[in-house]
Parts: C-alpha cells; sequence; structure tokens
C-alpha cells in the first residue's frame, strides 16, 4: 500500500511524501491504524521544524494529536476492533502501528471527530489549573491565547474564575472573547499592569498562566501577581533571555514584592493512565474533555483555522509561522 507522511526533511523544509508501506506482523499488544484527522501543535512542531531541537533530528515525521480508525489490532487487544474510532499521540503518517498500553482512548460516538485531536492541547492546558489554587472567585490572568492558551483560559473560568486573556493578535483576541472570556486585552495596546489593576480592584490577579513560552513575557507578569499569588508556566520557555535573576527571585522570596509562588506545568508531570495513588492522569483528563467537548462547555469549532489536506503541509506550516493571526488551529483531513 501507499503510506502518505509529512516530513520535516530539514530546517524550515516541509513536504508530504509518499512511500510504499508493507505492514508487518503485529505484536500481541498492538494496533495498525489509519489517520483521519491529525492536529498540528504550533508551539511543538515549528520548534522542530527549526532544527533547533535536540530530541527532534532531522529529517523526522512530526505529529502530535490525531483521530485514527482501527484497521486491525494485535492477538492480546480486547479493548478496540477494527472500525473502532481511537484518539491517540501521532505522527502525520497516514498508517501507522500504536501500542494499546499508551494513551489510546475510543471515541464517544457522539461528538464531533474534528474537535477530537484539540483534546491534547486541553489535556496539556488542564495542567495549569491541575497545580493552580484557582477557585471559585479568584481573579486569573493568562499571556498568549494560542490553542493551549486558550484553553487553559476557558478551563480556569469552568473554575470558577474571572479570566483576563492577553494576547497580540486581534484576531486570537477576538476568538477568546467567542470561547467566553470574562476580559481580553491587547499586550500591544497600553499598559497591562494598569488595565489588569484597574480589572481587580487594584488587587492583582491571584493566579497568573503563562502561555507563550517568551521569558520577558513571563517577567513582565509578576507586576500584576497579587501578594501571595502565584504564576504558572505553562509554555515551555525557549530563546535566550538576560535579566537580574536575583531582582526576578525577589518576586518570590520578599514579601514587599509578593511571595509569588513559581509553578511549572509541563504535560507530562501526570501519569499516562489513572494509577491507585495518583488522582490525575493523562487519561482521566483527557476523558473529561471528551465529556466538556460534548457539553459544549469547552468550545473547540472558534479554534479551527484550517481543515486541509496533508498535500497542503507547506502551506500550513508557512501560515503558522508567517501569518500568526489567520493560522492557528489547523487539522489534517486524511479521509
Amino acid at each position: 500500500m501507499k503510506n502518505r507522511k509529512i516530513m520535516f526533511m530539514s530546517p524550515l523544509e516541509v513536504e508530504t511524501i509518499e512511500e510504499d508501506y508493507i505492514p508487518g506482523k503485529l505484536g500481541e499488544h498492538e494496533l495498525f491504524v489509519q489517520l483521519v484527522y491529525s492536529l498540528i501543535s504550533p508551539g511543538t512542531e515549528l520548534a522542530m521544524l527549526s532544527g533547533k531541537e535536540a530530541w527532534a533530528k532531522l529529517p523526522i515525521c512530526p505529529g502530535y494529536s490525531s483521530v485514527s480508525r482501527v484497521l486491525e489490532t494485535g492477538d492480546g487487544v480486547t479493548e478496540f476492533k477494527p472500525g473502532d474510532l481511537v484518539f491517540h499521540y501521532g505522527s502525520h503518517s497516514e498508517y501507522q502501528v500504536v501500542a494499546a498500553d499508551q494513551l489510546l482512548i475510543k471515541l464517544p460516538e457522539d461528538i464531533d471527530a474534528r474537535w477530537v485531536p484539540f483534546t491534547r492541547m486541553a489535556t496539556v492546558a488542564f495542567t495549569s489549573v491541575r497545580v493552580s489554587t484557582i477557585e471559585i472567585g479568584d481573579a486569573v490572568s493568562i499571556t498568549g491565547l494560542g490553542l493551549v492558551g486558550n484553553m487553559a483560559a476557558q478551563l480556569a473560568r469552568l473554575q470558577g474564575a474571572t479570566v483576563i486573556g492577553v494576547d497580540l493578535s486581534q484576531e486570537r483576541i477576538q476568538t477568546a472573547a467567542s470561547c467566553g472570556l470574562d476580559f481580553t486585552l491587547n499586550g500591544g495596546e497600553g499598559d497591562i499592569k494598569e488595565q489588569i489593576l484597574r480589572l481587580t480592584d487594584g488587587k492583582g490577579v491571584s493566579t497568573h498562566i503563562e502561555a507563550t513560552g517568551v521569558a520577558k513575557v513571563g517577567v513582565d507578569s509578576l507586576a500584576w501577581i497579587a501578594k501571595l499569588g502565584e504564576i504558572i508556566f505553562l509554555g515551555s520557555p525557549r530563546g535566550e533571555y538576560n535579566a537580574d535573576v536575583t531582582d526576578i527571585l525577589n518576586y518570590c522570596h520578599l514579601y514587599n514584592r509578593g511571595c509569588i509562588t513559581f509553578k511549572g506545568a509541563h504535560e507530562w508531570r501526570f501519569p499516562t493512565h489513572p494509577a491507585e495513588f495518583v488522582k490525575h492522569s493523562l487519561v482521566r483528563n483527557s476523558k473529561i474533555v471528551f465529556e466538556l467537548m460534548k457539553q459544549k462547555r469547552l468550545h473547540i469549532e472558534p479554534l479551527i483555522s484550517h481543515v486541509i489536506k496533508p498535500e497542503q503541509a507547506r502551506e500550513a506550516y508557512e501560515g503558522l509561522r508567517l501569518n500568526k493571526d489567520q493560522y492557528n488551529g489547523v487539522l489534517f483531513n486524511w479521509s
């Protein structure tokens, strides 16, 4: 059979290739699947495409989040059968073998399959809420309203907070507003600290979620966090940033600077599968996201900017790199 794959051949060079594929004998706990939809993760995949990520040596077939149809199962697989639609962390390869003991969840029948690849972005965002102290009535700000930041904002609001979203893109701000955020601010217009203090009666926010991955943005946001508040680093910091580290640490140490708690919210701080002594897991969070999607309490449709063919991959990554206002949630339709 012919297998289509999206490949990062060298820095900033994307190709959709077609190659001969001969399925081998499946292991006892393996499944052979065919992609239906796969979602681009702008942060992770553009970092890979830059060629600067040591863990992602080029050439490489990227990928992040997928919905696939099961074609065949190994002898030891009992939870899935051919024809099932499954959510998994897959690559942009039309045919692939996945392990049944990894994150692999059967789709509910009454859910839009286009929404499901966004589940991984939502579970990444979930980490910021899980590690936070957000309670009903709190004020929460979020810098960066891309896919992950937008969903972190929605989840914080579901937690009972009044949410203030900050971004430089007017289009992302409008999308966030359509997803129900209480307040949205353009980071390039006016003094953000003053605007947030005005919205919070001079107190500042009790929790700030930094979703851009830009170190300076995180440091700048310390100024509008209330005393004994917290900053949660959701976006993976990338790029060089020079500053007075002592001054930054004093926001954490000194009461007159806030005694702010610094927290990391990387996706993999939770186990993949539920465990007896651990409340949260990626599987549990994913199933909760399914329910929130079905109930339309987590808004996905406004996040979908493009549904395109794999053959348009070069256009998609160029758009995400150079035209971030128009390209945000890009799905490949493999059917």
